[in-house]
């Protein structure tokens, strides 16, 4: 799992509507990526509407591993 400080720094993680929005992947892929364990992220929510936040490096790993095969 992800350091702490990784979680607090600013621009080191992003939302699952941000990294659609940047990488094109949608919820599915960053959910597949955390059950093969290469992509870690924690829920929240805002006003009661569910987002996923997730660390930028470990997105862009798992992005670019997937794009490869």
């Amino acid at each position: 799992m992800a350091e702490q400080g990784e979680w607090n720094r600013k621009g080191a993680t992003l939302s699952d509507v941000t990294a659609t929005k940047e990488y094109g992947v949608d919820r599915d892929f960053i959910v597949q990526g955390t059950r093969a364990g290469t992509f870690v992220y924690r829920e929240g929510a805002i006003w009661e509407n569910p987002y996923l936040r997730g660390n930028e490096n470990g997105l862009r790993n798992c992005f670019f591993a997937r794009r490869s095969e």
